[in-house]
């Protein structure tokens, strides 16, 4: 488990090998991970985009952005947090992430970022 606080917002990221979404012979490696963000902030905050970097240990790379995440753009009141579980393919046994997400201050509307700390993505079998 991985977690940064920037701009006054936690995220933890926890990632999960997916072997039955996987098929090894055929180079598909399937991973879950769940991310909480935490508000510390003083003032409500929207999440309202994300942007991925996405690298495959294959050589690919690959950008993934749009509105909000899993189909929400939760609203955190200060001391809130939100969590959910979403997944990345992957071409090669090893690959990693890392991003941001635009917030909105609720009080004054103004945007800023807040970095998705890198978190690896590793098939059981590259750990022996």
């Amino acid at each position: 488990m991985i977690s940064k606080i920037s701009e006054g917002v936690e995220i933890t990221v926890e990632t999960f090998y997916q072997s039955d979404y996987s098929n090894p012979l055929n180079s598909e490696y399937m991973f879950a991970y769940r991310i909480t963000i935490e508000n510390h902030n003083h003032f409500t905050i929207q999440l309202l985009r994300r942007q991925w970097y996405i690298f495959d240990s294959n050589g690919e790379n690959r950008e993934v952005e749009g509105e909000g995440v899993v189909g929400v753009q939760p609203i955190l009141q200060p001391g809130e947090h939100y969590q959910y579980v979403s997944g990345c393919n992957l071409r090669s046994e090893m690959g990693r992430m890392h991003g941001f997400y635009q917030m909105r201050n609720e009080n004054n509307q103004q945007l800023f970022s807040v970095n998705i700390p890198a978190f690896e993505m590793i098939a059981p079998s590259k750990l022996n």
